[in-house]
């Protein structure tokens, strides 16, 4: 459970990183400072946008499945089988998806932020 789903998330995070490149990316760069006529290239990563979603939601989906697996389905030895863990793991877990989502669907809300 471990590595895979450790995996998935990160996976996925940076997908959804990916995913925000076009829209979010050039805001970042202008914010810190970082200014010049290549940022408008970004934008050439948005038709790979909805390759980057599904990415995102199938990672996600493989990591959810996996750290919110029953305790019975976990050996004695584990670490999914100690609650302290199940309960950092899934906190981590939903963390990571909200950063995801916010990064996702930055092309609708960074206009407001503009």
């Amino acid at each position: 459970m471990a590595k895979s789903s450790q995996l998935s998330i990160l996976g996925g995070l940076a997908a959804a990183i990916g995913a925000s490149a076009c829209c979010a990316g050039p805001l970042i760069l202008l914010l810190l400072g970082i200014s010049g006529s290549w940022i408008s290239h970004l934008t050439l990563l948005d038709p790979y946008r909805p390759i980057f979603i599904f990415v995102v939601v199938v990672l996600f989906g493989f990591a959810g499945w996996k750290i919110h697996q029953p305790v019975e389905n976990c050996a004695d030895d584990e670490v999914c089988a100690v609650p302290k863990v199940r309960t950092r793991r899934k906190a981590v877990f939903w963390f990571t998806t909200l950063l995801a989502f916010a990064f996702v669907t930055s092309n609708y809300w960074i206009i407001w932020v503009v």
